[in-house]
């Protein structure tokens, strides 16, 4: 009878163990999740030792038991499973595999980055983000004490504005234990172009985030009705509603047991109900900014440039081996969030043979052969413009400006505060402009081009025009410290820029006078080339 409960016993804490490690650990049950074999592992050690307990054998019967020597040969099995199936899944032996993972385009600079206007450039980094979160949540006294603001930042686009949003968070277990009736009220939404910050609250809290505990952990919630799936890199972010969600994408391996990772499939989340919807891949809404992290989108990337000609040559020879350089950052193009970064040898040069584009979407990958500076290099280019005041320079945003790729850096001080900005040309990078203000930097770079013949004034190809009529009305302003004089004519409905600094005697000139003008056509006023009675 003692033996009975000894074995019911061990049987109940065996269990008992496995089901604190699952639901703790939260192993996908999938022959592709490492997780799993290590859960394998256990479960056989534990068998073994209830084996062990069960039989109460000394050391001899132990070496003839059978029933153990089973036991320790499944477990045996595993590890040699799983090492092998490390091996074979490796890029050292599936070289070509893994460097045909990603399709690369070659795209065109100009035609695929169209110039974006001031409002739509993401003035801030992740970082500086960061700080104004947290500054609006100090303002809210209301919900300091309770919440504190996630980490997550998420850069999306939001009715076509670059975005960042991340969710409040319990402050503490305790303050879980107060508010998780009611759930998480709020999420922080920070515009990256006009630095506006808000606090979203909502009509109904989110029940599922990654601060909640037990079955309404997103983790745990995600396991319970997906075993299978092995998650990537979650994110946070809302639809066009302002609807939180949770964007979880599934892994797919294209190589061996361990080996070639993709995405295959997206659950949406939603953070507030916990309902969810799996979608194929191809499948997911155009609204979802990010299926493939970054990381994973630079990894195939490196996987595509490093494995041309097979592993030992990316470790040995090196010939024609690409990587991404350190870093990357992101561009908003056709309501898609693309990660950028520069690429180069590894050799270790000191400049960019081409950057890539990557659609976090779709997996889309461009690569434009712009040969210059990396973003290091610019990085530092643009410090040395203000090192008396000691800025920072923040990882590069590639721009089109005027059809020259082009650097774009805020400066921050020692606070973590944007306090400047820079330019600086991929391809000359000695040519940089600073300013206090953007279209002040911009102005600058400009000018810097046209002196450095970079770019050149277009010729003007408007046709010279001739009008005699008499005024019919004068009014007189002032443009950069310059007056002008601006005419109408009886008959006509055009306005005739006149500049005084040009063209003195038309301050003799009144309404009634005839006079002949020479033109030409401009898109408000028209550009006087000379004026007569």
């Amino acid at each position: 009878m003692r033996k009975v409960k000894t074995k019911v016993i061990l049987v109940i804490l065996a269990l008992l163990v496995l089901g604190i490690y699952y639901y703790a650990a939260l192993p996908a049950v999938n022959i592709h999740s490492t997780e799993f074999w290590i859960f394998l592992g256990i479960l056989l050690l534990l068998a073994a030792g209830i084996f062990i307990g069960k039989k109460g054998l000394n050391q001899q019967e132990l070496k003839e038991s059978r029933g153990l020597k089973v036991i320790l040969g499944l477990f045996a099995a595993v590890v040699v499973v799983y090492l092998i199936g490390t091996l074979l899944s490796s890029p050292i032996i599936n070289a070509k595999k893994y460097q045909q993972l990603l399709t690369v385009e070659t795209g065109e600079f100009a035609t695929d980055i169209e110039e974006l206007s001031y409002d739509q450039i993401p003035l801030l980094d992740r970082d500086s983000a960061t700080l104004l979160g947290n500054r609006e949540m100090g303002s809210m006294v209301d919900m300091v004490s309770q919440f504190e603001v996630d980490e997550l930042y998420s850069q999306i686009n939001y009715q076509d504005r670059p975005v960042r949003v991340s969710p409040l968070r319990y402050a503490s277990l305790i303050k879980w234990f107060t508010n998780q009736g009611e759930g998480i009220p709020a999420y922080i939404k920070i515009d990256m172009a006009t630095q506006d910050t808000e606090l979203v609250k909502l009509d109904e809290g989110m029940k599922y985030t990654t601060s909640d505990h037990f079955n309404r952990n997103i983790y745990r919630h995600l396991r319970f009705r997906y075993p299978t799936y092995i998650f990537n890199d979650l994110s946070f972010e809302v639809d066009d509603e302002g609807v939180p969600y949770w964007i979880c994408p599934v892994k797919k391996f294209n190589i061996g047991l361990f080996g070639g990772v993709t995405i295959g499939r997206v659950v949406l989340c939603n953070a507030i109900t916990g309902e969810t919807t799996d979608y194929a891949i191809e499948d997911v809404p155009q609204w979802i900014d990010r299926a493939y992290s970054a990381d994973m989108l630079i990894q195939l990337y490196d996987y595509h440039g490093t494995l041309k000609h097979g592993f030992l040559n990316s470790v040995l020879g090196q010939r024609d081996c690409l990587e991404t350089t350190e870093g990357y950052n992101y561009l908003a193009i056709d309501d898609d969030v693309w990660v950028y970064t520069g690429v180069t040898s590894v050799s270790g040069d000191q400049s960019n043979v081409g950057f890539v584009l990557m659609n976090q979407r779709t997996m889309e990958t461009r690569f434009y052969e712009v040969e210059g500076a990396t973003e290091a290099s610019a990085m530092s280019s643009a410090e040395g413009q203000v090192q008396n005041l000691h800025y920072t320079a923040t990882f590069p945003l590639l721009l089109n400006i005027s059809g020259e790729p082009t650097y774009f850096i805020a400066l921050k001080d020692d606070a973590g505060l944007v306090k400047m900005y820079a330019m600086v040309n991929v391809q000359k990078y000695q040519i940089v402009a600073t300013g206090d203000t953007v279209s002040e930097c911009e102005q600058v770079y400009t000018n810097l081009m046209y002196e450095n013949g970079i770019k050149e004034v277009e010729e003007d190809t408007r046709e010279v025009q001739t009008m005699t009529a008499a005024i019919s009305r004068i009014a007189q302003g002032v443009i950069d410290g310059n007056t002008h004089y601006y005419i109408m004519l009886e008959g006509s409905d055009a306005i005739f820029d006149v500049p005084i600094v040009e063209y003195i005697d038309v301050i003799r000139y009144n309404v009634g006078d005839t006079v002949t003008i020479e033109y030409k056509e401009g898109e408000e006023t028209n550009t006087v080339l000379s004026i007569s009675k």
